[in-house]
């Protein structure tokens, strides 16, 4: 069975084919950098780094490029509002550069923590301003666009199929619009390439039409087509830039180059927080760096990253998703099991006498791996395929229990782990701390353990057996230390 993957511009599952066999082109809009990474980009960034990951186990050359919005988005998603950046740089009292050069490292950060693979090229917007000047001339000589007061826009009415990838047409926009149009635009969905600069916006550049800055939607045009080229193969990003977002940066590279811009459009839904949209006046904003390692009020306490990565494999890309405190402890859980059988095949195997693989041993793991690999050509059905990264906890709890197993039978149950469970979905290491670590790994391991214990008898608000675990904890010379938004550390009296 070929790879098949949803193109939301033709609105149905394809074979993909790239334009050139063997090789790949993959652009997905990357975060705005005025603060730090939260679930809803773990949900989408989460998504695409398997995307890359099962093209490359496919066989392919992938370059991924994901770039860095760093000037040119603002507040209201289009044209209109502060630059959310300079806005960030107002209320911290720092340079703008400065906020994204702060939030950039934090997303990393963060995006390496959930075991999502760096992008080939990270191009940053505010690196790329002499390439969107001359794309901002090109579309002016060709007659799509037109320049008003040193802003230019560009013209939807000339480009018939404004509208193709979210289905919308011009008159329905034009119904749909808000009374306050900006007077400057022939055309309400006419959007900004080019926006003048107020004297007191701190980032501007000078332009044949006065000094200003990009648009946000001219960015992503000029920076995908300079390292994949005129045409590339996969666009992705999520299911709310779809409009206005995507749809203007079709209509400013097609116009440009007369060519169609991308092959095949992929979008990941969105995340609630106990059922509902996650917003910071709903008290349910949860960053990553709370989820990992400060601690939220929603939140009992935190979690692995990898486990977070785990719940949101649990669910299909282009479908919503829910996280909660319930649904990340059982995510946590079953992370766990993965790690411990992945951890007790290593140690196992370096004590097992030298021998083959079990020939039953290595048919069952074929059959794993073609039911793994149906799933992940059926659209990155990654739910099915981590089902049977857990029928592989199984196989290995049997092989584990024969204790005339050989290494080779072993190594080969822990190859497929790394094969299926590490190189594709990203929840297998190369290497755990827990194997060879000595006893500090499971001195780690075990008070762990009881501070899980701990928080589930606060929960059930049987606070006798919580305060029990803590005063056996002391007598051995452990001080627990709990911190905001339930988070508990241990530390050696």
């Amino acid at each position: 069975m070929s790879f098949r993957i949803y193109n939301t511009l033709t609105r149905r599952l394809e074979e993909f084919t790239p334009i050139e066999p063997g090789r790949v082109g993959v652009y997905v809009c990357g975060p705005t950098v005025y603060g730090h990474a939260h679930l809803g980009h773990a949900k989408s960034y989460v998504s695409f780094d398997v995307l890359v990951r099962y093209l490359r186990y496919l066989g392919n050359q992938v370059t991924y490029v994901q770039n860095i919005t760093d000037v040119g988005h603002l507040t209201d998603d289009a044209d209109e509002g502060e630059d959310k950046i300079d806005r960030q740089a107002r209320r911290e009292h720092k340079h703008p550069m400065a906020i994204a050069e702060y939030y950039t490292r934090s997303y990393f950060e963060d995006m390496d923590a959930l075991a999502c693979v760096r992008p080939d090229i990270s191009p940053r917007a505010s690196g790329h301003i002499p390439e969107q000047i001359e794309l901002v001339q090109t579309l002016l000589d060709k007659g799509f666009a037109y320049e008003v007061n040193g802003s230019v826009y560009f013209d939807v009415m000339r480009f018939a199929e404004y509208g193709k990838l979210s289905g919308r047409s011009l008159d329905d926009m034009q119904a749909g619009a808000r009374v306050e149009v900006n007077p400057e635009k022939r055309h309400p969905a006419d959007f900004a390439l080019w926006k003048r600069a107020e004297p007191n916006h701190i980032m501007q550049w000078n332009s044949p039409w006065g000094r200003g800055y990009p648009g946000w939607h001219l960015e992503c045009s000029v920076m995908s087509m300079k390292y994949l080229g005129a045409t590339i193969d996969i666009h992705g990003g999520g299911i709310e830039n779809q409009f206005p977002h995507h749809e203007c940066e079709i209509a400013q590279s097609e116009a440009a180059n007369g060519v169609p811009f991308v092959r095949y459009w992929v979008h990941n839904n969105m995340v609630t927080v106990d059922g509902q949209k996650m917003g910071k006046s709903l008290n349910n904003f949860i960053t990553l760096k709370q989820l990992f390692r400060e601690g939220h009020p929603l939140l009992s306490r935190t979690y692995d990253p990898l486990a977070v990565r785990q719940l949101i494999l649990q669910s299909h890309y282009r479908s919503p998703i829910d996280f909660s405190d319930a649904a990340l402890a059982a995510a946590q859980s079953g992370y766990d099991r993965i790690t411990k059988a992945v951890v007790s095949l290593r140690r196992q195997e370096n004590a097992a006498p030298e021998g083959e693989a079990s020939p039953d041993i290595d048919a069952e793991l074929g059959q794993l791996q073609a039911r793994f690999e149906e799933a992940m050509n059926d659209d990155l059905n990654t739910s099915v395929a981590l089902s049977v990264v857990f029928e592989l906890v199984k196989l290995a709890g049997r092989v584990l229990e024969d204790g005339s197993a050989t290494a080779g039978t072993l190594r080969a149950v822990d190859t497929t782990f790394g094969r299926l469970g590490g190189d594709v979905l990203g929840l297998v290491r190369d290497m755990y701390p827990e194997v060879g670590r000595g006893e500090e790994a499971l001195l780690d391991h075990l008070l762990q353990l009881m501070i899980d214990q701990r928080a589930e008898a606060r929960r059930r608000k049987d606070f006798a057996a919580a305060d029990a675990i803590r005063d056996q904890l002391a007598s051995f010379g452990i001080v627990l230390e709990d911190k905001p938004g339930g988070l508990t550390t241990w530390r050696r009296a």
